[in-house]
């Protein structure tokens, strides 16, 4: 890739433009990709959460306080699990969400689509340079006092 400008140009770059930008181009590009199974990106966290919590699922509060993170309020996370139940890839049993087969099937297939998008979100970045990148993004997140939560 050739940059637009000399490094010397870039430094004076804005952080906040471009943050924004590869913000956007990444997210719109997965919320494509997901659009093609039926899937927002809320839903596809919480099948990713029901999943993670094995045998047992989990309970809608769990849901909400793992992905609490990502949306300024779990109460965005209703509807969406409310559809993935109407939609049958969602079960309850004694107040726990649970995957049922075709949940499953569509999850495991969305996840392979995921790591397709993923490879070519990082092609032609060294995974010394993507660490990189997340270490000064999250020192400028700490240096003006910022929130982010991720693990």
């Amino acid at each position: 890739m050739e940059y637009s400008h000399s490094d010397t140009e870039l430094i004076r770059q804005p952080i906040g433009y471009w943050s924004w930008a590869a913000h956007e181009a990444v997210v719109t590009y997965i919320r494509e990709g997901l659009s093609e199974f039926g899937l927002s990106q809320p839903a596809w966290w919480i099948l990713n959460q029901v999943r993670d919590g094995g045998e047992d699922g989990r309970t809608r509060d769990e849901v909400r306080a793992v992905l609490q993170g990502y949306l300024d309020t779990g109460a965005a996370l209703e509807p969406e699990m409310d559809a993935l139940l109407d939609r049958g890839l969602l079960t309850t049993t004694a107040q726990r969400l649970h995957l049922t087969p075709e949940g499953r099937a569509l999850r495991d297939r969305a996840a392979q689509r995921q790591l397709t998008m993923r490879e070519r979100i990082h092609d032609g970045i060294p995974d010394e340079d993507y660490v990189a990148t997340l270490k000064v993004l999250q020192r400028m997140i700490h240096n003006t006092n910022g929130k982010a939560w991720h693990h």
